[in-house]
């Protein structure tokens, strides 16, 4: 709001306490005002270019100005410093994002590309959509232009995907009427761990004046490891839960251990970045212009990135410690084509955007803890009086039974191709009655081969897709010896859209209405094939009479192509907003908002064991459907003291239907994990903004969310005949909260700016916490107890605990150049941001332990 400048002036100086100093005890010039007034951030969150002070959309924008400021350059780095926004990750790239909450978690990265549901906040690089199940694309924030974080359904203008918000990854465009370019280097230590270094560089380059121009960003970051492999060793134990339970539940004699020597090492973990990202811009005239976009990016992430926290015996281990059998790695990669092509036609401005992403993973994992699992030791152990083989005679019987090396690993090799195509018009924005509408249409295909290696009983015929009928196959190949169970799927979906919005000015510039819809269809599938060894030891216990060898069509195939699992889905997702600019710097907003996201398929259904209580009277769906989420929030965006203080913030109530929820429980609903609906969920909430210029050169920025989610239903499992199933609730009871959705998330942080003869210098410290939250909605899944054989362990939804961490840094800088030395999580904090027993083990991904860097920036 505009004031009197004195007056102003006079409560900054109050404000800001012992820096005095600093505070300005007269009016300063025009210029100098100027330079303190808080920095206008311009965004594209409603696909037209405004001021985000005048968008009734709760945003959190990171300028390149702030990710340098930060030191962030990964997701990793920057969601510590987005309240309400989480990272349930196993490692980067390899988790879900979740807003304002709004979080369940998923088992797993191994399958879900193939399986899993489709992610609720939507990941865009530039115009392309680029969400992949259970993988958030970690892209490198080199040369950006910000990244916009818009909270609350988006299915309006970003569709199915924006459920419950949109990360948008903004990059620089080429120049025209410039020539410049930069450079940046740096070198880290990393606490308990190994050093990092990073290099990247830009060069802008104008080839005809004021026609054609291209730009080209190129990095370089290889960060160290932190996490160790300790010495251990494997040993069955009798509180294993095997099906077969060592036939009396006692491990048979000679079973073998197995150790990790040859694997035991520090700083297992190093992670690499390399890419580059090219564009063309190229103008025909003022009114029409194109831009064509290449992008590459590598990332190399060894090891694992989460510390086990006890071992089968529950005894804590060691900070920054796992115990691995098997080499883990996580190689993914993705290439981005994009055209942009900006007109106008009279006075509607047209946008046409085009790209087509690549993104390939290829993934490997110990697994050696499922021999603790349900089924593990049909796969590893021969029964008494086994192995059953074809021709064997009475030398090869064992009495007591045998098992052969507990050793396993998964791998998933990932295939995602998103092609997508969309049209806007829009008008003037200055038209009282203006409006942008669009066609979209997207090509969205995953092919996926997880193939899981635990089968190491040499009895059994390697396993194949299915022969009858045909199925389509990523690989047809037959399987080699050890692959006990794999998924060949491919998984995608066609999008066709219209959407449109439209603004009424009831008061010009100051009372406005807005009212959109998209109508969408969207057409999924899914086929291919889900092949377990079950029945493949020829003459075995659960065999056939006859096997065939290689083994297929036996009893636990599943034939996608032969379930025609093809769903068409349509309808509207709509957004109504009323925005009242009370002053020219401040804005009330109420918006009622409806965001959605795909169903899916299951791959198939998973025999239930007899003892199950289930057993005859469930059966794993085949399918599952759409969720929807409503959202009424009420906001405000304000400027006080000349534009030296803002103050945004909104609370809302978000009502999400039929969610999507994963179920892994082998002794009880099968050896297969699937997705149901059922459980609603609400979430009501408080998020704020601050940011004061308190003096010339002192910036106070502070955030803050405040969240209550609970279980709204007391939804059950369904027999088959409709009938409830009267297991213990797999959500939990009603009132249970979401997952990953802490109470309170805040950070505080100030930025001294100051002057030393001619050199420019800085100080910055900054700290954030997070209350506790719980890591799974799942109330059903339990560990194996080692202590009492038979009876269920822990519950694996988690309580991690709260954290807090703080960050500093300085630097100094002249003309062209400049230097810094900084620290992040200062007091070495061992903050978890995600807890699993995906792996049966219990293992908590924790953030990077204190860094402290050095880093040169050059730009000409």
């Amino acid at each position: 709001m505009n004031g009197n400048p004195k007056l102003s002036y006079a409560i900054a100086a109050i404000l800001s306490g012992s820096a005095a100093g600093f505070a300005y005890a007269t009016p300063a010039s025009d210029a100098e005002a100027a330079s303190d007034q808080i920095q206008e951030i311009t965004v594209t969150a409603q696909r037209r270019t405004e001021n985000n002070q005048n968008v009734p959309i709760q945003i959190q924008a990171l300028t390149a100005e702030t990710l340098v400021q930060l030191n962030v350059s990964t997701f990793e780095d920057f969601v510590r410093y987005l309240p309400n926004v989480q990272d349930a990750s196993q490692g980067p790239g390899q988790g879900n994002i979740y807003m304002r909450g709004l979080g369940t978690t998923s088992d797993g990265t191994q399958g879900a590309g193939g399986v899993g549901q489709f992610p609720n906040v939507a990941v865009y690089l530039d115009d392309q959509s680029a969400q992949l199940p259970g993988r958030n694309l970690d892209i490198y924030a080199a040369d950006l232009e910000r990244i916009e974080v818009l909270e609350g359904p988006q299915g309006t203008l970003f569709g199915a995907g924006a459920q419950a918000g949109v990360l948008r990854y903004i990059t620089n465009k080429p120049k025209l009427d410039v020539t410049e370019g930069n450079v940046n280097a740096g070198y880290e230590t990393t606490a308990h761990g190994t050093p990092s270094a990073y290099l990247d560089a830009t060069l802008n380059l104008p080839l005809i004046a004021d026609t054609l121009a291209v730009r080209a960003v190129i990095y370089s970051d290889s960060r160290g490891g932190y996490i160790n492999n300790i010495p251990a060793t494997f040993t069955r134990s009798d509180a294993d839960r095997g099906i077969i339970a060592y036939e009396g539940g006692v491990v048979p004699p000679g079973s073998p251990s197995i150790n990790n020597a040859a694997l035991v090492g520090d700083a297992i973990n190093p992670l690499t970045y390399k890419g580059f990202r090219f564009s063309g811009l190229l103008k025909f005239n003022d009114d029409w212009n194109a831009l064509l976009t290449q992008s590459y990016q590598s990332m190399d992430a060894e090891g694992v990135f989460a510390e086990q926290l006890v071992d089968f015996n529950l005894q804590p281990l060691p900070d920054l410690s796992t115990e691995q059998y098997n080499p883990s790695y996580d190689k993914d990669r993705f290439e981005n084509t994009a055209l942009t092509i900006n007109g106008r036609i009279d006075e509607l401005k047209l946008v046409y955007t085009g790209g087509y992403l690549v993104r390939n993973v290829d993934q490997l994992t110990d697994y050696t803890n499922y021999a603790r699992g349900k089924y593990a030791d049909y796969y590893q152990c021969i029964s008494p009086g086994g192995p059953f083989t074809p021709g064997y005679v009475p030398t090869n019987v064992y009495p007591q039974g045998k098992c052969y090396s507990p050793s396993a690993t998964w791998r998933d090799h990932e295939n995602n191709t998103h092609d997508s195509q969309e049209v806007r018009l829009s008008t003037p924005d200055d038209w009282r009655v203006r409006g942008i509408g669009g066609l979209f249409w997207e090509d969205y295909t995953i092919h996926e081969q997880t193939d899981w290696f635990y089968e190491t009983n040499p009895n059994f015929y390697p396993i194949a897709p299915p022969t009858t009928p045909p199925v389509t196959s990523n690989n047809p190949n037959v399987r080699p010896a050890g692959d006990s169970f794999f998924d060949d799927i491919t998984r995608g979906y066609k999008q066709k859209a219209v959407f449109g919005s439209f603004d009424v000015d009831f008061i010009p510039k100051t009372l406005t209405f807005t009212a959109g819809t998209r109508y969408y269809s969207i057409d999924t599938f899914e086929v291919g094939s889900a092949v377990g060894s079950f029945g493949c030891q020829p003459g075995g216990l659960y065999a056939a009479a006859t096997v065939p060898n290689p083994c297929v069509n036996v009893s636990n195939i599943t034939n996608l192509n032969a379930d025609n699992l093809n769903k068409t889905y349509t309808g509207f997702k709509s957004r109504l907003n009323l925005s009242w600019h009370v002053t020219e710097d401040a804005l009330l907003y109420y918006t009622w908002s409806q965001g959605f996201r795909p169903g899916g398929f299951n791959r198939g259904t998973a025999e239930i064991s007899p003892s199950s209580p289930l057993y005859g009277i469930f059966k794993q769906p085949i399918s599952f459907s759409p969720d929807t989420l409503i959202n009424n929030e009420l906001g405000w965006k304000t400027e006080w003291f000349d534009h030296r203080f803002l103050f945004n913030g909104a609370v809302y109530q978000e009502d999400w239907k039929n969610a999507q929820i994963s179920i892994f429980d082998p002794g009880v609903t099968g050896n297969l994990t699937f997705t149901t609906n059922g459980p609603d969920y609400r979430v009501r909430g408080l998020e704020i903004e601050t940011v004061a210029r308190i003096t010339h050169g002192l910036t106070l920025t502070a955030a803050a969310s405040w969240n209550t989610s609970e279980l709204t239903n007391a939804p059950s499992l369904v027999g088959l005949n409709g009938q409830p199933i009267t297991i213990a609730n797999p959500y939990g009871a009603q009132g249970t909260p979401l997952a990953e959705s802490p109470p309170f998330q805040g950070n505080l942080r100030a930025r001294y700016e100051f002057t030393v003869n001619d050199y420019k210098a800085f100080w910055q410290i900054g700290g954030k916490h997070q209350a506790h939250s719980y890591a799974t909605t799942d109330r059903l899944t339990t560990e194996v107890n080692p202590v009492t054989p038979g009876a269920p362990g822990a519950s694996i939804a988690y309580d991690m605990p709260g954290y807090s961490t703080y960050d500093g840094s300085l630097g100094i800088g002249k003309d062209a150049w400049s230097a810094e030395l900084y620290g992040q999580n200062l007091t070495d904090a061992r903050a978890i941001t995600y807890e699993s027993y995906s792996e049966f083990v219990r293992n908590a991904t924790i953030i990077r332990p204190r860094t402290l860097g050095l880093k040169f920036h050059y730009k000409f």
